[in-house]
């Protein structure tokens, strides 16, 4: 297909970029019905929309000419939501017209503003900016906008999440009336139609997002996780992939500094990506990324928003996102202008119901599964170790004089071991993964009807034995934990603490003995092992030390202040203290200081004082 045949510069820009087909929004907004007129298209994230409006533009620009005159007042407005997709768009504009002659200028919150008042001086055709910065360059008047032929809102729906709404009116409004508004959002809420009908003139409408309301490019999984093995799905899964870029999604910084931190324990080389860099640390971050010194990013969604990342072939969800919106612009980031991508949502148990729904307003196919497996990412590491570039090499002479020597000294088997142990030792080690299993996310229907059906094969309910009835009769190892009742221990908030921290049941837990200072509490000696390999691991919501004893204290020893998990319906709490009297204490106190009052005093026969009462009037009268 011939591209651009009345625009050479700009056909010759796309030929070296290997561009030799238009994508869907590109076709859409060049068609005869669109030309010359106020747009509003409706395009996903990765689409090539910046190119499309870069395109679109070019009539109203160029004038006719294959180039342009000396720049002076800008002809063209580009309005991003956030600073690295204003860059980003920078970038692409600046390519797509360089053999046009054309003078792109951006300009951003972070920068210098002395700095883009000075370019903007000196003459620009494109300015390319977020809507804080142009608003101050406005009311400033450094920001000339007078000649302006178009103005172009890049993810409008984002800006308007942002809280750039009175922004953009304002950029609006300072413009002239007989420009062009091309308004671009991968949503169309009411907010972003009225916006259009307000300041837009008879605009045709695109709609481009595709009925499946994913990429197509982009196969989705959800992996089912138990729920504390997040960190480690994610670093099975980076392994499984090995993806040369790997965008890793959490919803707070908290979460984003946590598994940037175990990610880089672990071996990888990993950046993060929030709220709370600067602005030249995020900089610094994404250029790691793109010339490949770091291999993962793990970004909170308004940080991501607008970054372009080479060979980004995965996206991983750590944390469900809030909202189908935000899974698909995450999602977003990766199978871009025709590659392919994996986007994968990680879901505990407790979140199934919650990502089933979100997925399904999303209009997001996906193929559940469980997380890799170690044994599985090994056997990749071997195929991918025989194919790797190093066998593929020319041979030199040195090599072949240290080959030479090396069998001298050593087997050929002895060299091949030697040299898989240098390839694994560059790679992070897969982590065990604990498989939740298909019972843990059947829904509660499914679950009472599988129950049904077994009891009715079964003839009769099994009837149930008491979690104390049974932890007697199993082996126990015991284990102690770091509080006590001088920090207000209690079992009602230590066992689902238990349970979490040691992915077991409430059923796996014997008797709970609460000291000054420590916990000590049994096991079964069924998940014991599981138990202790998971309470080393970091815990985010508590750090309470847990450790196996050395010695276990006998039942008879802790039968008078232990605890036990109860059946539903039953009080908790167990003591052996007799039942509380109040009457009969009562009774003893008013005794006792009865006892006290006429010690060594006369008593009648009655057992009453020999002293006389006075009433309060007698008493009165005596004295007077």
């Amino acid at each position: 297909m011939t591209l651009l045949p009345t625009h050479p510069p700009l056909a010759r820009a796309l030929a070296e970029r290997n561009f030799d087909r238009l994508t869907q929004v590109q076709t859409a907004v060049l068609a005869d019905d669109a030309a010359g007129r106020d747009l509003l298209v409706s395009a996903q994230t990765g689409s090539g929309k910046t190119v499309a409006y870069g395109l679109a533009l070019a009539n109203n620009l160029l004038d006719g000419a294959e180039r342009f005159e000396r720049a002076a007042a800008p002809l063209a407005l580009i309005v991003a939501p956030t600073r690295e997709l204003a860059l980003q768009v920078h970038r692409e504009l600046a390519w797509l017209y360089q053999y046009a002659d054309a003078r792109v200028v951006s300009c951003v919150g972070g920068m210098d503003p002395r700095r883009e008042q000075r370019e903007l001086a000196a003459g620009a055709h494109i300015v390319v900016g977020t809507p804080g910065r142009l608003c101050d360059h406005l009311r400033r008047g450094r920001l000339d906008v007078s000649e302006l032929k178009a103005i172009v809102l890049d993810e409008a729906d984002e800006m308007l999440d942002l809280g750039f709404r009175e922004d953009m009116e304002f950029i609006l409004e300072a413009t002239p009336d007989e420009r062009r508004t091309l308004l671009f959002s991968a949503t169309l809420p009411r907010g972003i139609v009225a916006l259009a009908k307000e300041y837009q003139q008879q605009a045709f409408r695109v709609e481009v997002a595709g009925d499946e309301g994913g990429h197509a490019d982009i196969e989705y999984r959800a992996i089912r996780i138990a729920a504390g093995d997040v960190e480690h799905a994610v670093v099975n899964i980076l392994r499984f992939y090995e993806s040369p870029s790997a965008l890793v999604f959490c919803n707070t910084r908290e979460a984003v500094r946590h598994l940037q931190a175990t990610l880089l324990e672990r071996g990888f080389s990993v950046v993060a990506l929030s709220g709370e860099l600067t602005q030249n640390e995020r900089t610094q971050a994404l250029q790691a990324l793109r010339d490949g010194r770091a291999r993962v990013c793990v970004a909170t969604d308004v940080a991501a928003r607008g970054i372009d990342l080479p060979n980004l072939d995965l996206v991983i969800h750590a944390d469900i996102p809030n909202d189908p919106e935000v899974m698909q612009h995450r999602s977003g980031r990766t199978g871009r202008a025709g590659r392919k991508g994996v986007s994968i949502i990680l879901v505990p148990p407790a979140r199934k119901r919650r990502a089933e729904v979100l997925l399904n307003l999303a209009g997001i196919d996906t193929v559940w599964g469980t997380a890799p497996q170690p044994d599985e990412i090994r056997k990749l590491d071997q195929e991918r170790m025989l194919k790797d570039a190093l066998f593929s090499e020319e041979t030199t002479s040195e090599d072949l004089a240290l080959a030479q020597a090396l069998l001298a000294e050593r087997s050929a088997e002895d060299i091949a071991a030697a040299l898989a142990r240098l390839y694994r030792a560059r790679l992070p080690s897969p982590e065990d993964i604990v498989d939740p299993g298909a019972d843990r996310v059947k829904s509660r229907a499914e679950r009472v009807r599988e129950r049904t059906d077994r009891e009715t094969v079964q003839g009769s309910k099994p009837a149930k034995s008491s979690p104390r009835h049974r932890m007697a009769e199993e082996d126990t190892v015991w284990f102690s934990a770091a509080i006590g009742r001088r920090k207000n221990a209690e079992a009602r908030w230590l066992l689902p603490m238990l349970c979490r921290r040691g992915s077991i049941k409430k059923e796996d837990i014997g008797a709970i003995r609460i000291l000054d200072t420590a916990t000590e509490f049994e096991i079964s000696a069924r998940v014991a092992e599981r138990f202790a390999a998971r309470i080393r691991r970091p815990d985010k919501e508590d750090s309470i030390r847990i450790e196996a004893l050395a010695g276990a204290p006998s039942r008879e020893a802790v039968r008078e202040k232990e605890w036990t998990p109860k059946p539903h319906g039953q009080n908790a709490k167990t003591s052996d203290k007799p039942a509380f009297d109040k009457k009969a204490h009562y009774d003893t106190k008013r005794r006792d200081r009865g006892e006290q009052a006429h010690a060594g005093k006369p008593r009648h026969e009655s057992g009453a004082s020999a002293k006389p009462v006075f009433g309060k009037k007698a008493k009165k009268k005596f004295r007077g």
